[in-house]
């Protein structure tokens, strides 16, 4: 049994003009598949992780809601 190796951009190296390129990609949404948008919306969801100080302008990109566990 193989396992396939996902190739994942290491958001320690982005910079704010990585982060507003990406931010706007998705703004425009005009991707070629809907599997690309997604790996642009999984990637700002790591830097808002991992690097909250580059995507906290654009988390309304997420469309996260509030989620309580009670």
């Amino acid at each position: 049994m193989t396992t396939a190796k996902l190739n994942h951009p290491d958001v320690t190296a982005f910079t704010e003009a990585d982060v507003v390129k990406l931010a706007q990609r998705l703004d425009e949404d005009d991707y070629e598949t809907p599997f690309a948008a997604l790996e642009d919306w999984h990637l700002l969801r790591s830097l808002a992780f991992q690097r909250p100080e580059l995507a906290e302008p654009y988390l309304h990109l997420l469309d996260l809601e509030a989620y309580d566990e009670s």
